[in-house]
């Protein structure tokens, strides 16, 4: 019996955390992200390090930005 393929439909698998924020700071800026993900990490003196620590220790919050890369990744696909 052999194991089925390891996140093989997963659009998330190898993709990091820290890759995530950077891309969603590098397309959306800090002012706009903290509009839609309002959050303290991304609204008061934002950075990847502090938004990194805050996010491994909430899972909803973890859950809203995989979502919103998500939709990021939809919208730019869209636009080619």
């Amino acid at each position: 019996m052999q194991p089925p393929p390891a996140q093989a439909r997963n659009p998330l698998h190898g993709i990091t955390l820290e890759r995530m924020v950077t891309e969603l700071a590098q397309h959306y800026g800090w002012e706009d992200l903290g509009q839609r993900i309002a959050v303290r990490c991304f609204t008061h003196d934002p950075s990847v390090a502090s938004s990194l620590k805050f996010l491994r220790r909430t899972p909803w919050a973890r859950e809203k930005v995989e979502g919103l890369y998500l939709f990021m990744l939809r919208e730019i696909r869209r636009r080619q």
